[in-house]
């Protein structure tokens, strides 16, 4: 069973999901952004000691409060790292009073159906028994979905679904991430498609619940119903390659989603600004985000 003092945070609270859970795919771009260059590292493990050195400086920094942000979702080798001699996940929550997720999947198959599914995940129930151990409160996994294929888009939310209650079973939240490309030709469509397909799954819960983490809709408020479900703890909204004031402007139309961004949440960041500049970024960034979410 989930913790109940987070699961209660997580159900009522005010804010935002922090999105810290660039893998490595993504960490190069995402060190580029932050103004740390490919030749700044010359193998993996220095990378990451240096997304993980962004990572800290980001939970440690005074901007990074509860009073804006919800929860952060963490990559899984976060998980071994420490910030000031304690575990990260435990960093977050002792010390910041903000709920850690980690993200389990392990990317994106080949494309079928028009969707990507989630490569198999090995080693998926003790990596979950080690999370919950470490006082994570819950997951994230994440598949693609690039056109209104009824086909594909019901495979991959049967598979969310499965992952999901695997997750469940080891005392965790789930948050099911199917995302809809914003590129899609036919992404309302999609969304139909994908709103039915979960919508047929959530009475197979029983008293369960899961959160979900979409894209922002096309239609403004078509996700209400799973925002107000028995069975749905939270819809989170990912940002899916909108600038940051376009998804702002478009979640604060969308009463009850809040957001999970990752790029639009770190824009602006570098490693090169002073703490002050630092903090002061973030802190206008997540301002911005938490009164999208609040909206």
């Amino acid at each position: 069973m989930s913790d109940p003092q987070m699961l209660a945070r997580f159900e009522t609270g005010d804010g935002f999901i922090a999105a810290l859970d660039q893998s490595g795919g993504s960490t190069p771009k995402a060190l580029k952004s932050y103004g740390i260059d490919e030749s700044a590292y010359s193998t993996d493990a220095e990378m990451y000691d240096l997304i993980q050195a962004a990572r800290a400086r980001i939970i440690t920094s005074a901007a990074f409060t509860s009073d804006r942000i919800l929860g952060a979702i963490l990559f899984e080798a976060t998980l071994d790292r420490q910030i000031d001699g304690e575990g990260v996940a435990a960093y977050l929550w002792q010390r910041k009073g903000i709920i850690p997720f980690v993200k389990i999947d392990k990317g994106l198959a080949d494309r079928a159906d028009d969707v990507q599914p989630m490569r198999d995940i090995p080693g998926l129930d003790e990596l979950l028994a080690k999370a919950r151990g470490l006082g994570v409160f819950g997951t994230k996994e994440r598949s693609v979905i690039h056109a209104a294929n009824a086909r594909g888009i019901d495979a991959i939310v049967a598979q969310q679904f499965e992952v999901g209650r695997r997750v469940l079973d080891a005392g965790l939240m789930p948050i099911l991430e199917p995302e809809v490309n914003i590129g899609a030709p036919d992404k309302v469509e999609a969304e139909s498609l994908l709103k039915a397909a979960i919508l047929a799954r959530l009475g197979g819960l029983g008293e369960e619940k899961i959160a979900l983490k979409l894209s922002i809709p096309t239609v403004d408020g078509f996700y209400t119903d799973l925002i107000e479900h028995p069975n749905v703890a939270r819809v989170v909204a990912l940002s899916g390659g909108y600038s940051r004031d376009e998804a702002n402007e478009r979640l604060a139309r969308n009463p009850g989603l809040i957001a999970s961004f990752s790029r639009a949440l770190l824009d602006g960041l570098t490693a090169q600004q002073g703490d002050d500049e630092f903090d002061a970024t973030l802190a206008a960034t997540s301002e911005s985000i938490y009164a999208a979410s609040v909206a």
